[in-house]
């Protein structure tokens, strides 16, 4: 995959709106999930990734991502932006749902086959970090750590971030790690390789 073509599929919160798609020979589309706090950077890395300015909507206050939502890539994957959790500012009742919605998703998914743990490099892991990734663990996902906002650091500050970060989830197995410049997205042809190794016996 190039991940060349991007499209909204929808937005869902219960189990019977998550989509259910199935490639030409009928095996179910695999999935992976992107996770982080709010304002972390998940909607601004996948539009770069896809390098679609407008795909997943962004914004300067925390919390814009409200529902669970899936993204069709190249006719063969889906990529699902789960909302963010930790400054959401929102009613509790809201939260509450996303957190429901979230926790349905995870434990219950069986075509999900990776998660993307999306880290403001600026900030050390939260307990809900640590959470999805001690979950991923349990569950033998393959989990990748990416770092996002990277050009807000020097080069000496960001590779000492990173190492703070991956000491704190030190027994946790992480299948990868890559530091990006969301304006810059240099290391993006490196990603889609490291994906589409991990995914290439589902596809």
């Amino acid at each position: 995959m190039n991940f060349t073509q991007g499209t909204f599929l929808t937005s869902a919160l219960k189990p019977d709106e998550f989509p259910h798609l199935k490639s030409p020979s009928g095996k179910i589309l695999p999935e992976i999930a992107f996770a982080g706090r709010s304002n972390a950077g998940k909607s601004s890395f996948i539009n770069a990734l896809l390098q679609i300015k407008t795909l997943a909507k962004t914004s300067s206050t925390p919390g814009k991502t409200q529902r669970i939502n899936f993204f069709l890539i190249d006719e063969a994957l889906l990529l699902v932006d789960l909302p963010g959790y930790g400054f959401a500012k929102a009613p509790p009742s809201e939260v509450k749902n996303w957190s429901s919605a979230i926790d349905e998703y995870l434990n219950n998914r069986p075509s999900l086959r990776m998660v993307f743990l999306i880290l403001d490099i600026r900030r050390e892991p939260s307990r809900e970090d640590l959470l999805i990734a001690e979950w991923a663990a349990s569950k033998q996902i393959g989990l990748f750590v990416i770092f996002t906002k990277r050009d807000k650091l020097s080069d000496s500050d960001a590779e000492k971030a990173i190492r703070t970060s991956l000491l704190c989830m030190e027994g946790i197995p992480i299948a990868g790690s890559l530091a990006v410049s969301n304006n810059h997205f240099y290391e993006r042809k490196r990603f889609i390789q490291m994906i589409n190794k991990e995914i290439a016996a589902w596809v």
